[in-house]
């Protein structure tokens, strides 16, 4: 049974696997050797909690994060980065910022920049300003995307040719849906651990999915005035991502 005894807030993150594999991508690219490329990709599907492992890192390596946004362009990316490094208003041409990111990040020992949503810069034609920056600065910059990114990546070869490694997201297994029940269920209700590798199989370990499952849990629990939930008992919604299906009811059609 998973007795959960303190409630943490929302906003907490829990260190889930793809957070340690986030973490060593990113030592691997720090510690590189001089003359080695420092690109990482950390690719994967949507909801196994890559930006989350993002977040940890921002915060445990004082690493810069970048979500690029579906509208963004050349200029509006570089002046993301510039705001994450301090300056407040950047105004001027892509090159002359692009210029001014280079300097600043060039400082020798600068923490990695972490580019989410980072299939959007291929599919906007604009990676190779990615590459620029990381060939003039050395600074270590790991691409975060959908798992169709490192074959996305492969259409700049240059930029491709420059990645040193590549991680795969992957799927939560009844560990890591633990850690987010330690973290996100209320002191007063215990999940058993079947009920949670139930919630973990429908939500195909999605860590965002099996968030919404639990607190569906708590929720149930909470109407029905329930102190524990398990397998047997939890009769409440699970959502599995399909869309829900209207029930159509049978209506007899007299013959004419």
């Amino acid at each position: 049974m998973s007795n959960v005894t303190d409630y943490k807030p929302k906003g907490t993150l829990a260190p889930l696997k793809n957070v340690a594999s986030m973490l060593t991508l990113a030592t691997r690219l720090i510690e590189r050797s001089p003359h080695l490329p420092g690109l990482g990709c950390f690719s994967g599907p949507s909801g196994y909690g890559k930006s989350w492992a993002a977040i940890y890192l921002q915060n445990k390596k004082d690493a810069l994060r970048v979500e690029v946004g579906e509208s963004w362009t050349k200029l509006t990316l570089i002046k993301a980065i510039l705001r994450e490094l301090g300056v407040n208003e950047p105004k001027g041409t892509v090159a002359t910022l692009t210029e001014a990111a280079i300097e600043r990040l060039s400082r020798p020992g600068h923490p990695p920049l972490l580019i989410d949503e980072a299939d959007r810069l291929v599919d906007k034609g604009f990676i190779e300003i990615v590459r620029e920056i990381h060939e003039a600065s050395q600074v270590p910059i790991i691409l975060i995307g959908e798992e169709e990114l490192p074959g996305k990546l492969a259409r700049s070869e240059r930029t491709h040719n420059r990645v040193l490694a590549w991680q795969l997201a992957q799927p939560c297994d009844l560990e890591d849906a633990m850690l987010l029940a330690q973290l996100y269920v209320p002191g007063w209700l215990t999940i058993a651990d079947d009920l949670l590798d139930h919630l973990r199989n429908k939500s195909q370990g999605r860590a965002r999915r099996i968030c919404s499952n639990i607190d569906n849990v708590i929720e149930w629990a909470r109407v029905r005035g329930l102190k524990s939930a398990e397998l047997k008992s939890y009769d409440g919604p699970i959502d599995t991502g399909e869309p829900p299906k209207r029930s159509v009811l049978g209506v007899s059609r007299r013959a004419s």
